[in-house]
Formats: C-alpha cells, sequence, structure tokens
C-alpha cells in the first residue's frame, strides 16, 4: 500500500481585496530592457535566422515582453481590473472556460479541473528557476463547481511557467492520491518546457520538472488549411521524426528535428506517399525506464513515444529550436511545407495511458490533479491495466471525453493536422468499470464532432486486455481501421501457407467480409508497421532477436509469420538474397494493389533491417534510425517501390470508394471484378491452392466515374512455376506487362506509360513466389 505523505500546512499569505479602480484601465507595465537582445539561433530551414530574445529567450537573457495593444473600446467594456493582490502580485476571478491558461487582456487566465481537491494554488517560476518567484492560493470564491480559475495580471507571459498543487485526501483505496508537496503540470498546458533536448539528462532533483507554458498563436499560415484528400486516394508512410534523418547518412542538419524532416520532403515527393502518419509527436518522456542494453551497454529510453505526459503541447526534443521554446512554430512549418507538397498529415495519438505508470509511477500531472477523474480504477482503488503500461485513461469519463475532444480539436484547428490514428483505440470503448460498451460516448463524439467533421479517423482496433474489434469497431459511418486481419493473411500466403487464397480474395478486395456497409475505405491494409518486423526482417528471420532489449528475448510477438528464405539472418548466399527481396517486392505489391488505404512503414522501400528485433521500442540507434545509404545499397528495390506508388496514383480502378458488385453494371461486357486460377474465370480456392489471379475491369474505375485501363494481377506463392491463361481482350487492346517480381532489376519493373508488350497473349508463366502486374492497351 501506498504511504501517507505529510502535507505541507497551509500557506499562511493572507489575500488582500483590491479595491475596484475608478480610473480608465492602462497597458500592463513591461519589464526588463527596452531594446530586445537578439539571438542568433538555427531556424527551421537549417539557416541562420535573427531571431528576438523575446520569443527565444534562454534562462540568461532577461528580455522584454511583448507590449500589449492599445486598449481597445471593447476592452474598456470588460472588467479587466485586479480585485485582490498576493504577495504582490494582482489578480481577479477568471474564466472557467477554456480550460488552461490563456492570455488575456492585460494578463493571464489559468482554469483547472479537480472534483475532489479542497485546495488549489497556482505556482509561478521564472523560466528554468529552480524555485517558483510566487505561489498564489485560488480563493474559494474563485471556484466554481469543481472548476478553479484566476486572471493574474502584469505577468511576463514570454518566460513564464506555471502549475499548480492540489489539496485534497490521500485515500488510495478511495482513488484519491492528492500530495500538495508536489507541482503539477496543467493538463491543458499548450507547451511543456523542462526536458527541452533530446535525452539531455535530467535533473532528478528537479522540483518540477515538466513545466506547463503559454503557446502564442502568432504564426503565419498563409493560405494553408488541411487538404481533405479523398479516403481512398491516400498512400500512408508510416515514420518516426526522429528516426527518419537521425542517421548521419542523412546529410541534413538538426537531425531527428521536424526541421530536418522538413528538408527531406523531396524524398517523400519522389516516392509518391500523400501522406505521413507520425508516431507520437507530443510531450513524453524518454527517460521512461532509465536501463541499459546487455548487448551495447547504451541507454534503452522510450524511443516510440507511447508514454504521454502532455496531450496538447509537441515535443521540445523534436525541434531544432526546442531549447528555445520555439517547437510550436518549428512543427507548425513543417506541417505546412508538407501541405504546399499535397502530403496530409496523420497524428498517432495514445489516449489510452499516460506516462504515469501505475502506483510506483511518477506524479506528473493527471494523478495529481484528480486521480479517481483521469484514470480507470478497480473498486481498491488499483489502477486497471488494458494498455499493458500501468495505468488506463478513463476516456468515457465525461470530463475526460472533453479533454479528449479539446485535445483533438485543438490539433485540427491549430495545427491544420488532416487526421488522427488513435493507439489501442479498442480501450475507448471500456466503460469506467472496463467492461466494453456497445455505443461508447467517446467514439460517437469524435464521429460527429463538426470540428473534426473532415479529419481522417483510424482505430488500432484492439488493446492489450483482450478486446478484438477489427471489424466490429463502433464506427458510426466514420471510422477507418487499422486492418489486422490484411497483415496476418498477407504473411502468410506470402510464405506459403495452406488455405490463404479465400481469405487474401477477401483482402483485395478492401475485406469486404470484414466492412460489407463501411466501405473499402474503412480497411487501413498493412504488412509491417512500427510494432514488429520490418518487411525485410520478414523474409530473413524465423523468430524475434529482441535481447539487446533487456528482457531475455521475452518481450515483443511470437506470432510474426515470418519465413527466412531458408536461413537465420544475414547471408552470402546470393539465391537466398534474391529470394528475399523478390519477396519484399511481392509484399509491397500485395499491399499497393489491394483496394483500401495502403500503409507503407519507413525503410520498408529500401529493405531497412532491425536485425530481427520485432519490439524496437526502446532502441534510439542504428536499429530504429533510416539509414539512408540503403537508397543506393537498394536502389532496384526503391525503384520498384517508386514504381508501383506511382502506378497506384495512375490508376483509379485500385483506389474504389465503395466494394465491387461482381457484376457488369456500366455495359463494359466484363464484371468490376472477377478472379481466375491458372484457368482463366476458373480460381482455386481449396486448402492446397497457393496461386489466384484478378482483373479490374476499367471501366468500373470510381464506380464506373472514370475511364482506366484494365488491370490483371496474378500471385504464385507457390514454390513452381504455374502456367497461366489470361482473360481475353477486346480485338483492339492488348496485354502489357508492368510488373514481374520473378526477373532481376532493371526487368522486374516498368515506368508507369512504358510498360512492356506481350508477346503471348494467351499464357504467362509466373514464375515461382512470384507476382505478375499487367494491364491492358
Amino acid at each position: 500500500m501506498d504511504k501517507q505523505p505529510t502535507l505541507p500546512a497551509q500557506l499562511s499569505a493572507e489575500t488582500t481585496p483590491v479595491a475596484k479602480p475608478r480610473v480608465k484601465k492602462t497597458k500592463p507595465k513591461t519589464v526588463g530592457s527596452a531594446e530586445p537582445a537578439v539571438l542568433e539561433v538555427p531556424d527551421v530551414t537549417g539557416t541562420v535566422a535573427v531571431v528576438e530574445a523575446a520569443a527565444l529567450a534562454t534562462d540568461e537573457t532577461q528580455v522584454a515582453t511583448k507590449a500589449a495593444p492599445a486598449t481597445s473600446a471593447a476592452e474598456t467594456r470588460i472588467d479587466y481590473y485586479p480585485t485582490h493582490e498576493h504577495a504582490g502580485y494582482k489578480f481577479r476571478r477568471g474564466h472557467v472556460l477554456p480550460f488552461g491558461a490563456t492570455m488575456v487582456a492585460g494578463g493571464i487566465n489559468f482554469s483547472i479541473y479537480s472534483a475532489s481537491a479542497t485546495d488549489c494554488t497556482l505556482v509561478l517560476f521564472e523560466r528554468g528557476a529552480e524555485a517558483p518567484f510566487t505561489e498564489i492560493p485560488f480563493p474559494d470564491e474563485f471556484r466554481v463547481g469543481n472548476v478553479y480559475s484566476m486572471i493574474v495580471f502584469e505577468l511576463d507571459y514570454e518566460r513564464l511557467e506555471y502549475g499548480y498543487r492540489m489539496s485534497g485526501p490521500w485515500n488510495p483505496d478511495a482513488g484519491h492520491r492528492f500530495n500538495s508537496d508536489i507541482i503539477l503540470s496543467d493538463p491543458y498546458a499548450k507547451v511543456i518546457g523542462g526536458r527541452d533536448t533530446w535525452m539531455a539528462p535530467p535533473n532528478w532533483d528537479n522540483v518540477y520538472p515538466y513545466r506547463s507554458r503559454l503557446a502564442f498563436e502568432d504564426f503565419d499560415w498563409e493560405h494553408d488549411h488541411p487538404l481533405e484528400t479523398p479516403t481512398e486516394d491516400l498512400i500512408v508512410y508510416e515514420m518516426h521524426v526522429r528516426g527518419f534523418t537521425q542517421h548521419p547518412s542523412s546529410g541534413v542538419r538538426n537531425r531527428g528535428t521536424f526541421s530536418a524532416m522538413r528538408a527531406k520532403i523531396p524524398y517523400l515527393k519522389e516516392l509518391g506517399v500523400n501522406c505521413v502518419e507520425l508516431l507520437p509527436i507530443y510531450e513524453f518522456d524518454e527517460w521512461e525506464g532509465n536501463r541499459t542494453s546487455p548487448i551495447t551497454g547504451e541507454p534503452l529510453v522510450n524511443y516510440w513515444g507511447y508514454n504521454t505526459v502532455n496531450f496538447f503541447s509537441p515535443k521540445a526534443g523534436y525541434a531544432a529550436t526546442g531549447r528555445f521554446g520555439m517547437q510550436v512554430d518549428e512543427l507548425k512549418t513543417l506541417i505546412k511545407e508538407l501541405h504546399k507538397n499535397g502530403i496530409e498529415v496523420l497524428l498517432d495519438v495514445v489516449f489510452n495511458h499516460t506516462a504515469e505508470g501505475d502506483h510506483r509511477g511518477h506524479t506528473i500531472s493527471f494523478r495529481g490533479v484528480d486521480n479517481k477523474t483521469y484514470y480507470m480504477l478497480t473498486p481498491e482503488g488499483y489502477y486497471f491495466n488494458f494498455s499493458g503500461t500501468g495505468n488506463t485513461l478513463n476516456c468515457n469519463h465525461p470530463v475526460v471525453r472533453n479533454m479528449v475532444l479539446d485535445c483533438l480539436r485543438y490539433w485540427a484547428s491549430e495545427y491544420h493536422i488532416d487526421g488522427f490514428r488513435f493507439d489501442l483505440a479498442a480501450i475507448l470503448g471500456r466503460a469506467q468499470d472496463g467492461s466494453p460498451l456497445s455505443n461508447p460516448p467517446l467514439l460517437e463524439s469524435l464521429a460527429f464532432d463538426p470540428i473534426l467533421a473532415k479529419c481522417k479517423l483510424i482505430a488500432e482496433a484492439w488493446d492489450a486486455g483482450g478486446l478484438y474489434q477489427v471489424g466490429s469497431f463502433p464506427a458510426y459511418g466514420r471510422w477507418a481501421e487499422w486492418n489486422g486481419k490484411f497483415r496476418d493473411d498477407a504473411r502468410q500466403f506470402l510464405k506459403g501457407d495452406e488455405g490463404k487464397v479465400g481469405p487474401m480474395m477477401e483482402r483485395v478486395m478492401g475485406s469486404p467480409d470484414l466492412y460489407s456497409q463501411r466501405g473499402p475505405t474503412a480497411s487501413i491494409n498493412f504488412i509491417t508497421c512500427h510494432d514488429g518486423f520490418t518487411m525485410y526482417d520478414l523474409t530473413a528471420y524465423n523468430e524475434k532477436h529482441n535481447d539487446a532489449n533487456g528482457e531475455d528475448n521475452q518481450d515483443g510477438g511470437n506470432d510474426n509469420d515470418s519465413w527466412n528464405c531458408g536461413c537465420e539472418g544475414p547471408t552470402d548466399d546470393e539465391g537466398i538474397k534474391f529470394l528475399r527481396k523478390k519477396q519484399v517486392k511481392n509484399a509491397l505489391a500485395m499491399l499497393l494493389v489491394s483496394q483500401g488505404v495502403p500503409m507503407l512503414l519507413m525503410g520498408d522501400e529500401v529493405g531497412r533491417t532491425q536485425n530481427g528485433n520485432n519490439n524496437t521500442y526502446c532502441q534510439d540507434n542504428e536499429l530504429n534510425w533510416l539509414n539512408w545509404d540503403d537508397l543506393h545499397a537498394n536502389a532496384d528495390l526503391l525503384n520498384f517501390a517508386k514504381s508501383l506508388v506511382h502506378f497506384r496514383r495512375q490508376h483509379p480502378v485500385l483506389r474504389n470508394h465503395e466494394h465491387f458488385r461482381h457484376e457488369d453494371y456500366v455495359g463494359s461486357g466484363r464484371p468490376d471484378i472477377s478472379f481466375h486460377g491458372t484457368q482463366a474465370w476458373q480460381p482455386d480456392k481449396s486448402t492446397a491452392a497457393r496461386a489466384f489471379a484478378f482483373m479490374l475491369d476499367g471501366h468500373h474505375a470510381k464506380q464506373g466515374i472514370v475511364q482506366d485501363n484494365t488491370l490483371y494481377v496474378a500471385f504464385n506463392m507457390y514454390w513452381d512455376a504455374l502456367d497461366f491463361e489470361l482473360p481475353g481482350l477486346p480485338e483492339n487492346q492488348a496485354w502489357y506487362v508492368f510488373a514481374n517480381t520473378a526477373l532481376a532489376a532493371p526487368d522486374d519493373v516498368h515506368a508507369p506509360g512504358s510498360e512492356l508488350l506481350l508477346d503471348n497473349q494467351h499464357n504467362f508463366l509466373v514464375g515461382p513466389r512470384s507476382v505478375v502486374i499487367l494491364l491492358s492497351k
């Protein structure tokens, strides 16, 4: 059981009421020098920019506040005058909404919720100072319901850091863990300071390590807005901001940052993807765990970022300007540039748990503000652990549900984010006692929220507690899902398992067996993601090799459905090396010719390896970093991937919004889709079958709205070549070869538009473990 802490004595300073002034209100005074100092700092383009120190203040620099605007006529009608004073600081009753810290005329409005706290104190710091410069208790009359709010005047908001002390019962059995010795971060803080540089050694004696700051809404978005690309047209690239450019071979400045990622936008455009899905980019604790690798002796960190400290604030350690507090502007600049290049931005969000862990973890924010509200607790006061990380956020409590909505609205409106992928989203459908809900209010609220109406909503439709909802996630006509069945069926079919032809037919159609009422865009198709083997490692390892994680190889999944092609790990056998590369091409082809939304894992296009580690959550090293030398070492694989991506983008018949009807509804003489075996029009779905083909009639592209070529795709995962009879074409058309993975580069793929005419228009010998893609002209 937790020990009863010693609570501090009540603050003795008295709050003095201030009489209402009878004179016209004036602007707040400024402190510091009249002329702002100037610092040279790297801007988000990697060049040197001159920036006012007022915007980039370091701990050693004294600067002036921004001048307040002249008092407007409207402001003279608003009661922005102090009524109270404490230790020389003037304040008044605040606005209960919005929660968080908000600049108002002459001051800052602070508002925070706690249902069970008995008292709340606002704690104010000079940026980087060890001790606060003042602490202001909220007068009882400033509490409205369960919300404490006040406006404090004449603060230097450029250099301000703030937090709270909450007094209340310490009764873990009843779910209460208040301790006013601890200074708490604001759950609604828009910027978190204190950990401003990636892996900078923390000061473990710091009384307030994660410091709430204000964000300034002065970014020039120009004409930017979310792109609203039709979901069926997306090609998603799942990536880690740091891992994308941290390797020295990236050749960019400020490696591992938003700025460096911006420098690599031309690569993303060349690859052809039009959407990036970023692993968590809001503030998390990379120092969680504090272990070392038994193999290398290097620190093991929380690299992926699935341990949220604050849901509203971008991670300072991902910004080249984070040490100057400019991570907000640097991230917004990246998003604006991605949008200019036609690339959407999805955020991987983690509303299932936080970095506070279970009862043994650190109290940072939520636990100390209102433990019983923010976390799902057992009747005995312990933490439900449906996330597998120690705690579970109580998302269907109305207050927490509103926080999630407020957070996503903020990212959508202030950062122009195009959509969200929800980690372990099945948790969001659990009631406060952990049971699954038939109509989860949070999921329904997100689906129908007016601000999020154009955002993509994507669920990882399972959780660590065993709730698996792929195909049955409460969708309300809005939610898509990571299709785990596509991953499993494609991997098993790829390595030649029996009984997989029938399931793969469903997967290439956009999984109508799972999403019959929702359409193929409900299916986010993937074969690999950050969690598991890379695509190359699927072909090189039968078993996981996670010893470097320091968990005796017990972590990570054991059901990888991988095949090492005859040798575990690296090999000099040229035959095995060719087969592995061919299998990667086969997997890419399966992914990119299927209906639904394809998602590529960063580096799969160049054969990135994690040396058989299928759980690299703690590895900040070359296991996770993209080695840009691979672009040259595996140039043939990159060319194949790029050609496939652009082929998909050129052929709308691969990107339908509705499921196939299996009939000819436009009068072309052929159905929209047809399946074939080695004999045309005769698919073999028997248990022993390991091959099939399908044809997409181009007249039915986008439900017959547009015209396209007719495509024919043959999959042969048998270990011998098979002769496929080709369906006949009208007299004025012929089959051309776009891709044949049985051939070595450069004959394995042809640039879209330069496909090779087939000599034999009746049959095609598809090599062992190969994929062939034809189109009619």
